[in-house]
């Protein structure tokens, strides 16, 4: 609608029953915005607009602007947001994610076709036809285009993920997002599965429409290039690109990758990406044929690479998912999910687990373990150790996200609400925002003077009319007081995924049971990539006592570790020393029993 220039034809500023007016036909378009967002969308008191244009099609299109930003079009009586309106609400609209290169062809005027749509292993937002939709791109939540769905969320999935989707109006890097102040979108990280679905898009977009039983790569014979692909067939330029001899790999056959002395001359002549591809097939199936029992699912997946896959390397080579085609570990096991070997859930935020093994799957049980490797009992006895020698502890690093009451603060450094900072990007913020100002006392430069934008944001009610200057770490602690808390974990080998809140720590409690006698409880293990089964059986080795695994109280998919007596002393060496957690990440270890008194 807006990919060639239109022509003004009156602008004019919006009076209070008009703004009423507007904000009413708002509220009933949008009814998720609180009233609080209704005001700041259609102020009472601050600059509003109304601006008349025809597009190059004829149509007459009303536009109002806010801050000088287009935030809401109005074409035959409905409301549409611009992409401004949807970079400070997000979640306003039901969201479907695309490949980034298909924006250009969004921004010229294609609709987006289904076979662009990232299809997100948590499935499709459900949407009727001809609902209001946004457009993100893969990795970013904050929309950069509108559109409306051209057919029902069950009607894409029956067709195949075929045809048009969406039919675009407005987009990023159009003509009406040019008639603002042409800002770039934020960067919104992915939070709770929406990391999940970056990861595994991929793969689940390829598979849309194919027989169960068909490949999940590329014909190898398919050369293309990314120039050439007309908008329908972005889906598959991702996996083409570096993913072309994938299926000489995954169609040897389980049997073809042992190790005989023909295929490691074979070895020489393929790219090392064959290679690593073949070294991970051969070590997935290798873990899951000797390495992995059903008594041990659910299993988390960094366990299951980082132990058992590992374990089964050969000599003198490593694991590398970088090296191999897939990337990342998690496509690696979509991969295998489509093939129906095995079963990936994420059971709690962020953190995967095999839950189910076909070992009855063709490819399993025609797998010869290669020569010079241990028996499989042997590696089950080694298991626990294997686990603990190979767990690296998560980084785990402190984010804040940009709240309403302290956009005024951020907004000179381009930053708009949900906008995610480390705590050294908002000192810096704040250094600046002082510096250009001007606010530093000139007689003490250690305090800074309180302006109206400070005094808003960051003092109580009962402060205004007291404090006039804030010390620079008084300034600092009150503005990270007032954004709203997020972390970002990292596991060794998986994207970093950012999480609201504050983590909680790994919870250690001692309760009483029947006869006087003790228990230890550790809860939120998994928070931390740590098997619950594995820090159990670990701990019942170490001090000979009874351990069990039940559902945690109040978690949903989370279990808690129950071992007889206090262990706190085991568990602390075990957690920081072992494992190296931060104490901070630790709750409950002043209750360890006194050293010298029998407990």
């Amino acid at each position: 609608m807006f990919a060639k220039a239109f022509r003004v034809r009156a602008n004019t500023s919006i009076k209070g029953s008009d703004r009423r007016k507007l904000r009413s036909e708002v509220a009933a378009a949008f009814p998720t915005l609180s009233t609080e967002q209704l005001a700041e969308l259609v102020p009472n008191k601050e600059e509003l607009n109304v601006i008349k244009i025809h597009s190059h099609k004829g149509e007459a299109i009303t536009v109002y602007m806010n801050h000088r930003n287009p935030v809401l079009f109005e074409v035959e009586k409905v409301l549409y947001p611009t992409v401004y309106t949807l970079w400070i609400y997000p979640d306003l609209l039901p969201a479907f994610a695309t490949w980034p290169p298909v924006l250009q062809k969004l921004a010229g005027g294609a609709d987006l076709m289904l076979p662009g749509v990232v299809v997100p292993p948590s499935g499709l937002p459900p949407v009727r036809r001809g609902a209001l939709c946004a457009i993100t791109l893969l990795g970013n939540r904050a929309p950069v285009a509108v559109g409306v769905a051209t057919m029902s969320t069950e009607e894409m999935l029956a067709a195949g993920m075929k045809g048009k989707g969406f039919a675009v109006l407005h987009t990023h890097l159009d003509h009406l997002w040019e008639f603002g102040d042409k800002s770039s979108p934020p960067t919104l990280a992915p939070l709770e599965t929406a990391s999940a679905a970056k990861e595994s898009a991929g793969d689940e977009e390829e598979l849309q429409g194919k027989e169960p039983g068909s490949s999940c790569c590329p014909e190898p014979e398919q050369h293309v290039d990314v120039r050439d692909l007309s908008l329908k067939d972005r889906d598959t330029c991702a996996e083409l690109l570096g993913k072309e001899q994938l299926c000489e790999s995954r169609a040897a056959g389980p049997a073809e990758r042992a190790s005989t002395e023909e295929q490691q001359e074979a070895e020489d002549s393929r790219t090392p990406q064959e290679q690593m591809d073949a070294l991970f097939n051969q070590c997935f199936f290798h873990a899951l044929k000797c390495k992995v029992k059903k008594s041990d699912l659910p299993l988390l997946t960094s366990t299951f690479l980082g132990s058992h896959m590992v374990s089964c390397c050969p000599a003198g080579k490593q694991l590398d998912i970088k090296k191999s085609s897939y990337k990342k570990f998690s496509k690696f096991l979509q991969c295998m999910q489509h093939q129906r070997i095995l079963q990936v859930k994420e059971l709690s935020k962020g953190v995967e687990s095999i839950v189910d093994v076909d070992w009855k799957h063709p490819d399993i049980k025609a797998f010869a373990v290669p020569e010079g490797f241990s028996s499989a009992s042997a590696a089950q006895d080694s298991k626990s150790e294997d686990r603990e020698q190979v767990y690296r502890a998560p980084e785990i690093i402190p984010l804040y996200g940009v709240s309403t009451k302290m956009i005024p603060l951020f907004q000179e450094s381009g930053h708009r609400k949900g906008s995610i900072l480390s705590s050294s990007e908002v000192r810096n913020v704040i250094i600046n925002y002082v510096k250009s100002n001007e606010l530093v006392d000139e007689t003490n430069k250690n305090f800074v003077k309180v302006n109206a934008i400070l005094c808003d944001c960051l003092l109580d009610k009962s402060e205004q009319d007291e404090i006039s200057h804030l010390k620079w770490d008084e300034l600092l602690s009150r503005c990270l007081e007032r954004l709203q808390p997020l972390h970002q974990v990292t596991f060794s080998g998986q994207e970093p995924v950012v999480r609201k809140g504050n983590i909680e720590p790994i919870d250690i409690s001692i309760a009483q049971r029947s006869s006087n006698k003790k228990v230890t409880i550790i809860k939120n293990l998994e928070l931390y990539g740590l098997d619950p089964q594995c820090v159990a059986n670990t701990l019942q080795q170490k001090v000979q006592a009874s351990a069990t695994i039940s559902p945690a109280p109040g978690a949903k998919d989370r279990v808690q570790v129950q071992i007889q007596g206090n262990q706190i002393h085991h568990l602390a060496k075990m957690l920081l020393d072992e494992y190296q957690l931060p104490r901070k990440y630790i709750l409950g270890l002043e209750k360890a029993p006194k050293l010298g008194r029998k407990k």
